[in-house]
């Protein structure tokens, strides 16, 4: 046995401290092997991933298709949209019940087999047309329109809110208003109130976001458009500026022209076409009702054409009192200032308001005085009158 003097050692305590110290060391050196061996595993299982998800997206891209019939378990026949039919075989995990005609699937490219089940298609503009907030615009923020807002209310908010009324009598309810008049009268007001008091699917769009490049786009906007408000029913459509699409149809010389022509057709189509429309109600706007197809005005598409024209003496003071129910006049006659904007309209008057209030800000006062409304008059009537003087002498000097 070796004596631990010949190896350095004074006793046999500093000989056992020395082995405690290697024992430790072996603990923690055999530690330090399992967290490698734990390192090792997990990065082999992340290389794992990371090939196998590198091996899928080198797979060949899958075909987008539709489903036309299924023929038993393991066969169904379906089109490459546009492109020819082909019987396939259905894969083992698609789950049989959620399989129905019309329904979009992913079919391999080698073999055309449905492989996987396809959310329905909708373009995410369509979805984007949905109101998710109601407006905070209210009946009592619209002034000098209760005849118009009477009929509306009619024609749109009683259907969806008390049909046993239109059963009881044995008629059919409106299926859609038109609104009509200069434009700053309170059309897009009127609809946006409507939104707020109905409990039902608002669904707002602007006639030219229907136009489209590509043929059959605006039209197919337009079927997509419909089947979302018969899936959310009880809907309300509210089309702004219908003009864009719903001009009166003439010898196309253009493809744009026959487009816009197609969107228009589908769009009559689905207003009142073949299949019914369902708890659907339609509400369009437009400045010019000179220049619509008469395919549109007839009732069964729009049943009710509503002016809303500029506001006389008395619906200029409401409109007025509106905007100024939360502003700190001082000595203002409303009266006086309803009598001097004859031929303004609503969005004048509210321009007028905010003038008037800027001009008190500007002299550094918290009220608003008369003196203000009429600079403010002055500011923004003159400037149309100005500009329309402009705009007469540019077309007779240019054409």
């Amino acid at each position: 046995m070796t004596d631990i003097n010949e190896v350095g050692f004074k006793s046999s305590g500093e000989y056992d401290d020395y082995i405690t110290y290697l024992k430790r060391r072996i603990r923690q050196l055999e530690l330090q092997v399992r967290t490698l061996e734990a390192d090792k595993e997990r990065l082999e299982r992340e290389l794992s991933r990371l090939r196998m998800e590198m091996s899928r997206m080198r797979q060949p891209p899958n075909f987008a298709g539709t489903l036309l019939e299924v023929l038993d378990e393991d066969r169904a026949i379906v089109q490459n949209y546009n492109g020819p039919r082909f019987v396939v075989r259905i894969a083992p995990w698609i789950e049989r019940e959620k399989l129905k005609p019309g329904s979009r699937v992913a079919l391999d490219q080698r073999t055309m087999a449905v492989i996987e089940l396809l959310p329905s298609q909708k373009d995410p503009s369509v979805l984007g047309f949905e109101v998710i907030e109601r407006p905070a615009v209210t009946y009592d923020d619209i002034g000098g329109l209760k005849e118009q807002l009477r009929e509306l209310r009619e024609a749109i908010e009683l259907p969806l809110k008390h049909p046993d009324l239109f059963e009881k009598v044995g008629i059919d309810p409106p299926k859609g208003v038109l609104l009509y008049g200069p434009p700053g009268c309170g059309k897009t007001l009127m609809a946006k109130a409507l939104a707020n008091e109905v409990n039902a699917t608002f669904i707002r769009v602007i006639g030219s976001e229907l136009v489209r490049k590509y043929i059959g786009e605006g039209a197919r906007l337009v079927s997509e458009l419909f089947d979302l408000a018969k899936e959310k029913a009880p809907t309300i459509i509210f089309i702004d500026e219908i003009d864009a699409i719903g001009a009166k149809r003439m010898d196309e010389t253009t493809g744009g022209e026959r487009e816009v022509n197609r969107t228009l057709m589908q769009l009559l189509a689905e207003m009142d076409g073949f299949d019914a429309r369902g708890n659907v109600k339609i509400i369009a706007a437009t400045n010019r009702p000179d220049i619509l197809d008469p395919a549109l005005l007839r009732p069964g598409r729009f049943d009710r054409l509503i002016e809303v024209p500029l506001p006389d003496f008395t619906g200029r003071l409401e409109i007025l009192k509106v905007h100024t129910k939360k502003m700190n006049l001082k000595e203002v006659d409303l009266n006086a200032i309803a009598g001097m904007t004859e031929g303004a309209s609503g969005a004048d008057l509210k321009a007028i308001v905010t003038e008037a209030g800027m001009f008190a800000i500007r002299a550094r006062r918290e009220h608003v005085t008369q003196e203000d409304f009429i600079k403010a008059i002055d500011k923004v009537l003159g400037s149309e009158q100005k500009l329309a003087q402009q705009i007469a002498m540019h077309e007779v000097m240019y054409g």
